[in-house]
């Protein structure tokens, strides 16, 4: 599968925020994108998984070719795509078991109970998922980020991730928050879980969980825009010069057009 943004545009509260980003992602491949805060990252993630409070004003969002402008979130996660958030959700009185267990079987067998996996199977696959991640089972029986630590709640993040096998993967800001320690467990969780059939972008503004997880390509966003590409060495001139440096570059080739 392959992830694509065409020229997308997007307004949030009649404000333009994306200015027309050009992004493929494809299964099997790990891209980064990094920028300032308030370039616009988090709006592309949302955006991408189709939520209603950001409005596509030009371009297109394509899966495999096929525009998923008209798809509802839960829609476009049924055809393989996965937002893990900055800031996840608590919900009191559901357990991480029965969340997942809900969400595997909505998303691979439609929601329909009699064809869905039975609470044995998913324990089943539950706990081989657990055992994977280095994650203690009684993690499971918990309300679902409630009372989780900041470490935590990104762990059942990547626990989602794990039993939800999607084919493109997007990861908000998976490390804000982490001291170096939780940093390390999610990092090695994410890399447990790559291969050829998943896409991953990572969405950060730090440099440090790429000393962990390696992307093929790396992208730079200022001001709604992917002002630069390339591979892992456009991180490390980023850490060595600061975004000052593409933001002039920005502003530079904005009064050139």
């Amino acid at each position: 599968m392959k992830l694509e943004t065409v020229n997308l545009h997007v307004e949030v509260s009649g404000k333009e925020v994306i200015k027309g980003i050009n992004l493929k992602v494809a299964q099997g491949e790990v891209h980064t994108l990094m920028g300032p805060n308030g370039s616009g990252k988090s709006t592309l993630a949302y955006t991408i998984m189709g939520h209603p409070r950001y409005k596509v004003t030009k371009g297109d969002i394509l899966l495999d070719e096929q525009s998923i402008l008209d798809l509802t979130p839960d829609q476009r996660a049924k055809k393989g795509l996965f937002l893990a958030f900055q800031y996840p959700y608590e919900i009191s009185g559901v357990t991480v078991t029965n969340f997942l267990k809900t969400a595997y079987n909505a998303i691979h067998y439609n929601g329909q109970k009699e064809v869905g996996a039975s609470y044995l199977e998913f324990r089943r696959l539950l706990k081989e998922k657990l055992k994977s991640l280095k994650i203690d089972e009684v993690f499971a029986e918990r309300y679902l980020n409630e009372g989780f630590s900041g470490g935590e709640k990104k762990k059942c993040e990547i626990l989602q991730l794990a039993v939800l096998r999607p084919k493109i993967a997007i990861l908000d800001e998976t490390d804000s928050g982490l001291d170096i320690d939780a940093l390390k467990i999610v990092a090695e969780g994410v890399n447990t879980l790559l291969g050829p059939d998943m896409g991953v972008l990572l969405i950060t503004h730090y440099y440090r969980i790429l000393n962990y997880i390696r992307p093929r390509f790396v992208h730079i966003m200022v001001d709604g825009k992917i002002v630069k590409s390339g591979g892992e060495e456009l991180a490390y001139l980023l850490e060595e010069k600061g975004y000052e440096w593409l933001k002039q570059t920005a502003a530079n080739n904005a009064t050139k057009t």
